[in-house]
């Protein structure tokens, strides 16, 4: 061992001489790891010598034959790189001349060819100028071809094809809108001008004849009406000239508008684009037109400012008389003509266009009027109602809530709304019957005992709702329902202050009537929150909000995900005061129900007798007066107040009574067998019945006293077995023993889950009575 030692440190030191240069490659240090890798401490090894000189020999070899492949092949890859090159440049060199002996052609050939490109320019530019002279000949040639085929057509009387080549020539017109030709255009648009008004007058006065011959327009109501010659023999005929002269003058449709401007209400309005009326229904409705302005403008007698349901009534009463005959004779022309108009319609949306120009007229004259502006406004929205109702107007077309959208008008029509509105509130909330329930004597009906001043008061916000739900614009309809937000918190402020004068008495019955309407009122707004209009309303709202930055991301995401309503902020305020009206009554009643335990408090359970010892167990004496005070005030409060708010009451006073019974009467005495059972027969046959009308299992409610009644009730050697496995668990709570009961398990097989092991131990020892074990 001495001997190895010593090569070992021969080695070690051989190992140190030998340093690598790691700046250059390093033979001598990379032999040394060789030798080192191969021979090592083990001289046997040194047998091997032969071999791997061998081995390094053909390693060598192969190098060495690498080396002159690779000296061998370089120079060849280079010479053949260099000579690509060479012709590379050579092929570079002659592109580069023929590039520039074809420039140079190219250069002298433009210069040769420079006055004949002058001369052809010329010659394009005349080549062109003719054409459209040409071109300008043919469309004037044409539009005359057109003319005489019409004057021909009319010598003929064929007014057909009159018609036909009429609506021809317009789109004519229509193409031709584009170029700059002003006297074509001119020309163009005369003749069809020229044809328009013969053929037009013509059509009309024969058209207006058959009319004539129908008695339209019908005033009077549809049973009365016969349609004109429906049941003579000539009916027939009739009937074929009115689709045929109709079908002419839709002929004349693209024309008619081309030449007329239709009359345009100003753009403050805002009305929707809408198509003209078209040329058949123009000349139907000529005869009402007339009736109307005759009637209804200018100094007559029925044209009054006080009087708007006239006209509004007058224009409902032609819509329906004529509703009948446009849909049995119009409509079926229309539909084989390929029309896509509807006759009714196309009816109703003509009159309503007067009735729109009445009411612009109208409205600043009576606009500081509040009666008369208000009455206006009654009249148009019933108008509405029947004609979108009734009479199936889209409220895609123009109408009278286009004009009542009017700035000056609509906010107007705010101030007024807010007026009368709180003119009624101040009005509901000063009758006399204004806390009474309309349906008291009526109990399927009064279940929610809604005072007539919340139900009146939520009648008005669903009339504000159908007053405006028909308006055009969501901007409009939001400051609306701002206007309703604004109402519903001024209630609840006049609800507050009414409740304010009624604290003193907060089991009276107004105090509880109030509570009834402020339930009742965000009741009725949650379910709003989920009505279609109001989640459209909601929508509408969060666009306007994120255009304008005016609310944070978190409200935003809580408006776009519907987790909040339109509503909500004034259902949080009205549940608040809720919330605090109902926790004044229970304190109320709960201070009453202490003051009449005071005697309870106080019982003798420690010397209280035995069941053994009596004949029959009694409710305590002391307990009567907190019984009854418990009694009488809970069915004092399920008569005055509704299903919803008593429960919320009867459950937060039993949550209290459990509590106080059990922290001060319980916890704060000690009771012996006999007082553990009077206390139990009081609560559980006494206490606990009292809630049984408001639930199926009221022990539930009492889980204190529940609880506390067990443990103070069981038996002697069940005690001593719970107050040991307390114990135990006591001392074994750092210490894991597997076999061991619990003290949650054994708590929970005697029914007891709401005390805490600390409590129970508590209660243990409040029983006076332990039997002497020794210990």
């Amino acid at each position: 061992s001495i001997a190895e030692k010593e090569n070992m440190a021969t080695v070690a030191v051989r190992k140190k001489e030998v340093t690598r240069d790691l700046d250059h490659c390093d033979i001598p240090y990379y032999v040394s790891e060789f030798v080192e890798r191969e021979v090592g401490n083990d001289y046997d090894s040194l047998r091997k010598l032969d071999n791997l000189i061998e081995k390094l020999s053909e390693n060598k070899k192969q190098l060495e034959e690498q080396v002159l492949t690779v000296s061998s092949e370089v120079p060849k890859r280079i010479q053949n790189a260099l000579k690509n090159a060479e012709d590379s440049k050579k092929s570079l060199d002659q592109l580069l001349e023929e590039e520039a002996r074809l420039s140079a052609s190219i250069n002298s050939h433009l210069l040769e060819a420079q006055p004949w490109m002058e001369d052809l320019d010329v010659l394009i530019s005349q080549i062109e100028e003719f054409e459209r002279h040409l071109a300008y000949l043919k469309w004037v040639s044409r539009i005359e071809e057109l003319s005489d085929s019409i004057q021909q057509y009319l010598m003929t009387n064929n007014v057909p094809e009159a018609a036909s080549t009429l609506a021809f020539m317009a789109e004519l017109d229509i193409k031709l809108q584009e170029s700059s030709c002003s006297h074509l255009l001119a020309f163009v648009r005369s003749t069809v001008k020229f044809w328009h008004k013969i053929l037009k007058d013509k059509l009309s006065s024969d058209f207006e004849e058959v009319l004539t011959q129908l008695r339209w327009p019908f005033v009077g109501p549809p049973q009365s009406q016969a349609f004109g010659l429906a049941a003579s023999a000539s009916a027939p005929d009739v009937y074929n000239n009115l689709e045929m002269l109709f079908c002419q003058l839709l002929k004349l449709q693209t024309s008619d508008e081309l030449l007329s401007t239709p009359k345009q209400l100003p753009e403050k309005y805002s009305l929707p684009p809408s198509p003209p009326i078209i040329l058949p229904m123009q000349i139907m409705l000529n005869p009402l037109q007339k009736r109307f302005k005759y009637h209804f403008t200018g100094n007559k007698q029925t044209n009054v400012l006080n009087k708007p349901e006239w006209y509004l009534t007058q224009v409902l009463m032609w819509i329906g008389n004529h509703t009948k005959f446009l849909d049995d004779k119009i409509q079926p022309i229309l539909d084989k003509a390929g029309s896509s108009v509807n006759a009714g319609l196309e009816f109703s949306r003509a009159l309503v266009m007067l009735i729109l120009e009445k009411l612009a007229a109208d409205i600043p004259c009576l606009l500081y009027d509040d009666t008369l502006f208000c009455h206006l406004v009654d009249e148009v929205l019933l108008f509405e109602r029947e004609l979108y109702s009734v009479h199936g107007y889209l409220s895609s077309l123009p109408s009278c809530m286009h004009i009542l959208s009017e700035e000056s008008c609509f906010q107007r029509w705010l101030t007024v709304e807010k007026k009368f509105a709180l003119q009624k509130m101040d009005s509901m909330l000063s009758s006399e019957a204004a806390w009474v329930s309309q349906y008291k004597d009526i109990t399927d009906v009064d279940e929610m005992k809604v005072p007539d001043c919340a139900e009146t008061f939520m009648t008005l916000l669903l009339v504000i709702t159908d007053r405006y739900k028909n308006l055009p614009t969501a901007s409009r309809k939001l400051q609306f329902l701002g206007l309703q937000k604004e109402l519903v918190d001024d209630f609840r402020i006049r609800l507050t202050q009414v409740m304010k004068e009624e604290t003193r008495a907060s089991l009276g019955f107004r105090y509880c009537a109030i509570l009834n309407a402020v339930n009742y009122i965000a009741t009725v707004l949650a379910d709003w929150a989920d009505n279609v209009f109001f989640l459209q309303l909601q929508q509408a709202e969060l666009e306007v909000c994120a255009e304008s930055n005016t609310v944070s991301k978190l409200e935003l995401g809580q408006l776009a995900s519907m987790e909040s309503s339109v509503f909500d902020e004034m259902i949080n305020l009205l549940e608040r005061l809720k919330h605090d009206m109902l926790t004044r009554q229970v304190d109320h009643v709960f201070r009453e129900v202490k003051d009449a335990a005071k005697l309870y408090k106080k019982e003798r359970w420690l010397s209280l007798p035995s069941q053994a010892e009596q004949a029959v167990m009694s409710l305590s004496s002391t307990a009567c007066p907190m019984l009854l005070t418990l009694r009488d005030r809970l069915l004092q409060l399920e008569q005055q107040l509704c299903h919803s708010l008593f429960k919320v009451v009867w459950q937060m006073l039993a949550e209290k009574v459990d509590l106080y019974i059990y922290q001060e009467i319980i916890m704060a005495n000690h009771f012996n067998e006999g007082g553990a059972a009077q206390l139990q027969f009081d609560m559980s046959r006494n206490l606990f019945p009292l809630f049984s009308h408001y639930c199926k299992r009221p022990e539930n409610y009492f889980k204190h006293i529940k609880e506390a009644c067990i443990i103070l009730n069981l038996s002697v050697g069940s005690a001593l077995l719970l107050k040991d496995v307390l114990q135990s668990a006591s001392e074994n709570e750092t210490t894991f023993k597997p076999n061991q009961p619990s003290a949650t398990a054994a708590l929970n097989e005697l029914g007891v889950y709401k005390l805490s092991q600390k409590d129970v131990e508590i209660l243990l020892n409040l029983r006076a009575s332990w039997p002497n074990t020794g210990k």
